[in-house]
């Protein structure tokens, strides 16, 4: 099967995959207002993101960069080396498990937290953050040894089976706080096998890579810092980009049009989870291309991921134009006010796509932190163009200052690795590459 069309495969099942976890976390946090009342909803909702931003923490930043490392030693066969970043970065996680287990109750007491939900249901949380690291940092590996369906599934489908298994577990216990309790656990202990189920996966995939008789470089490890810190700003700015973008707005928009916004970027969210889907099963080809100083192979593969991001994200864009008005009324006849500014939202999906994978490029020539200046551009760009056009135009000026400043982040991007890694990352490539390949050999 040619690349572009295993391309197309993979990444529409795992985009499948997220599409099916995403409706049934729906579901159960419809399920939950019901049966317990929004206060407990709204406790599910802290709980779920104080657990997101301390999974984020635990690996340092080994995460962001598990898919980049294990392609590069898989491609080298350097399973010895692939073995001790691993070591380190599992390592992190389960110390970092044993200071919040230790400490952390104190620490939330000092704060003055000591009476809230999430020092109300301490273990678990902690339990479900721990879980959710190691599955982001298995996932990041596997995606880097050609595993991405185990890569993503476990947090994609799995984590929200469980969900709804412990939510259904706890639904005939007669007390609300006790039931909420006992889901929290339910979710927590199923999550950590999940994880550890994973992490399995992850061992047997790292004990098929070649080279057990490879000797270990003792100074990678510098190289992995130098590679964690700036992926964890990039990942950052880029996954946490509509979270800063909504607390800028929440300045200037009034409270129902930063609602309606905070819908549309969700969803744009899971629409570009299909072109990252893309890029993430293209990457291991295109590592190994280049470890093999292999030029020609790795414009052609990155020109492929290209012409297929691109082209799914015109059709995610048209389909969400189309469905947009229908899908916001669930939310409230309010709300289909942001179809409009969603469609503005996916257009820029499009133009991110045709600008091709430029961070990732400039990592694989071994220069992360050139794509700094364009983060901070684009992050520079989205509070003036908010500051400009948002209080006259509200909604479409928000959605017009997002596309403006994703812009000119790509662009700039795309300029740093035209001059940096000489190399144009642009959809141009694809058919540059499919010309050169039409012209006779003399």
């Amino acid at each position: 099967m040619s690349l572009h069309r295993r391309l197309v495969s993979q990444s529409t099942i795992i985009f499948g995959g997220r599409l099916f976890g995403a409706g049934i976390v729906f579901l159960v946090q419809a399920l939950i207002a019901r049966f317990w009342g929004a206060g407990h909803l709204g406790d599910f909702l802290i709980i779920t993101a104080t657990c997101n931003l301390i999974a984020v923490a635990m690996p340092l930043g080994f995460h962001t960069i598990g898919a980049y490392f294990a392609a590069e030693y898989r491609a080298r066969s350097e399973r010895k080396q692939l073995g001790v970043f691993m070591l380190h970065a599992y390592g992190h996680i389960l110390i970092a498990l044993a200071l919040l287990l230790v400490a952390g109750p104190f620490i939330v007491g000092l704060l003055g937290q000591g009476g809230s939900v999430v020092s109300q249901h301490y273990v678990p949380v902690i339990l479900l953050a721990f879980s959710g690291a190691t599955v982001m940092l298995s996932g990041s590996l596997l995606i880097g040894l050609k595993r991405p369906f185990s890569g993503f599934f476990a947090d994609g489908i799995f984590r929200p089976i469980i969900l709804v298994a412990a939510l259904l577990g706890a639904v005939g216990i007669v007390n609300q706080d006790d039931a909420f309790a006992y889901m929290v656990w339910g979710a927590a202990i199923g999550y950590v096998v999940i994880a550890l189920v994973q992490f399995g996966f992850t061992v047997i995939a790292w004990s098929a890579v070649p080279g057990a008789d490879a000797e270990v470089r003792p100074r990678e490890g510098r190289r992995w810092w130098r590679f964690a810190l700036p992926w964890m700003l990039i990942a950052l700015a880029t996954d946490f980009f509509f979270d800063i973008n909504l607390l800028l707005l929440s300045q200037i928009l009034n409270r129902e049009e930063l609602a309606i916004f905070g819908v549309c970027t969700r969803i744009f969210a899971l629409v570009s989870f299909g072109v990252s889907a893309v890029y993430a099963v293209s990457m291991p080809d295109m590592f190994e291309s280049e470890a093999n100083a292999d030029r020609s192979a790795f414009h052609r593969k990155v020109g492929d991921a290209n012409m297929v991001a691109t082209a799914l994200s015109v059709v995610l864009f048209c389909i969400t134009a189309l469905g947009a008005p229908i899908a916001l009324q669930f939310f409230g006849p309010g709300f289909t006010a942001g179809a409009a500014p969603l469609a503005v939202l996916c257009l820029a999906l499009v133009v991110r796509s045709a600008l091709g994978p430029a961070s990732l490029v400039l990592s694989i020539h071994d220069r992360p932190y050139a794509s700094l200046p364009a983060v901070a551009l684009g992050i520079g760009m989205m509070v003036a163009g908010n500051w400009l056009l948002a209080p006259s135009f509200g909604l479409m000026g928000a959605a017009i200052s997002a596309l403006v400043a994703i812009t000119v982040w790509s662009v700039a991007l795309w300029a740093i690795a035209l001059r940096t890694a000489k190399m144009d990352v642009s959809i141009l490539q694809w058919f540059r590459t499919r010309r050169q390949a039409a012209v006779p050999a003399a």
